[in-house]
């Protein structure tokens, strides 16, 4: 798109944001866990309604998915935004804070809906320019519950009766980046993440005679240190891996020595390859320590979110529209991938694309300093919301037609 008409589509966006605030504050207000959203469902149903889309919702969980019709034969592109919160109780007293008690959109993904929806109707009110087909994922359960999976499954990427040839999302953060800067990486961006959850067994006896007892509980201590000098001796520091034990429990009484100890670790991988061989090697080792203990342990290996990984090309796509939208001042390639994880990912293993962040933190605070997502304290202003819109627009219009 030329530098005109990319203005033309910001300032329209800038006269709806007082539309996607009242949208944002909907949906914040009312936030909803996993694949069942029904009232985030019907504000996005209602959102979308009269912009001649062509709608389809979720049978396994509440999706919405909406196709629009370009003036073209040009490529179909797919805009995904994430819609589901967090079970965080919100800590500050805001105008339209939560009205369920335990939930939150501690995330964000309550802008990354309002976005998509006033990019739909920005590429409605410019279709004369849509040489192609836009997809728009409106998409729950991205918070552990595998959405992006169980909408490829259900045919998002077939919506418009031809192949997607290139998909994009975007996350908004409450802490780190100044306001308004956008962020792109190629190749690996987020890592993958998975859990390991352990059960040691052993037989317990009285704490002043632990040789009439198989100790779990020392057994499971030394499992806990080992898994970190694995990480450290075994894999490449160029390729990291990440595991943190979260959870650990065992016993009750601190003269008895319990039958059973067991704890649960996330584990966090940025390639293929060591996210397989971590998954192999930990039971493995944590196997070869209970022997050695005379105890025995159970693994169990919950895969979760691959690596998400975008391609150079529609990276660098997307940083063009960025740079023509907002200027190159307000992006910032990263140095290196976050640890944080994203079902996007299933998306990106099918198809080429990028995903974007944005920084959203108060303009009056030190983004170093604000507490940063899923925190109860998490604050993302409103004045991101048209920049976002506008800049899910402006990919669509440009990579449908020729780049």
């Amino acid at each position: 798109m030329s530098g005109h008409e990319v203005a033309g589509v910001h300032e329209d966006a800038r006269e709806m944001h007082g539309e996607l605030v009242q949208l944002r504050h909907a949906l914040h207000a009312e936030p909803e866990i996993g694949l069942e959203l029904p009232r985030t469902q019907d504000k996005v149903l209602e959102a979308v309604d009269g912009l001649g889309l062509e709608i389809s919702t979720g049978t396994g969980l509440s999706s919405v998915t909406g196709v629009l019709r370009g003036a073209g034969d040009g490529p179909v592109v797919l805009l995904r935004g994430d819609m589901d919160a967090l079970p965080v109780g919100e800590a500050d007293g805001l105008d339209y804070r939560s009205r369920f008690a335990g939930r939150m959109h501690a995330c964000g993904h309550d802008l990354h809906t309002a976005m998509l929806a006033g990019a739909a109707r920005l590429l409605a009110q410019h279709r004369d320019r849509l040489r192609g087909d836009v997809v728009f994922m409106f998409q729950p359960g991205e918070e552990g519950f595998d959405g992006a999976r169980a909408m490829l499954d259900e045919g998002v990427l077939e919506a418009a009766g031809r192949p997607v040839a290139a998909a994009f999302g975007m996350h908004v953060f409450s802490a780190l980046l100044p306001q308004g800067t956008f962020v792109t990486r190629p190749g690996t961006m987020l890592s993958a993440s998975d859990e390991l959850h352990v059960v040691v067994r052993g037989s317990g006896g009285h704490g002043s005679a632990p040789q009439h007892a198989r100790d779990p509980v020392t057994a499971a201590a030394e499992m806990v240190t080992a898994l970190q000098t694995m990480v450290t001796r075994r894999f490449d520091v160029f390729d990291p891996v990440v595991i943190s034990v979260g959870s650990l429990h065992a016993g009750e009484a601190v003269n008895v020595i319990p039958d059973r100890a067991r704890f649960s670790a996330t584990v966090r991988t940025f390639s293929d390859t060591a996210r397989s061989r971590v998954l192999d090697e930990a039971p493995a080792l944590l196997g070869g320590i209970a022997a050695a203990h005379g105890v025995a342990v159970e693994v169990d290996v919950a895969a979760g979110y691959p690596p998400t990984v975008t391609d150079e090309d529609e990276t660098a796509f997307a940083v063009q529209q960025v740079h023509e939208l907002v200027g190159p001042q307000r992006h910032v390639t990263l140095p290196h991938p976050f640890s944080g994880s994203e079902d996007f990912s299933r998306v990106l293993d099918s198809v080429p694309g990028s995903f974007i962040g944005l920084g959203a933190a108060p303009a009056d605070g030190d983004p170093q300093r604000a507490p940063f997502n899923h925190s109860p304290h998490a604050r993302f202003d409103d004045a991101v919301l048209a920049d976002g819109a506008a800049l899910y627009a402006a990919l669509a219009l440009a990579r449908t037609g020729d780049r």
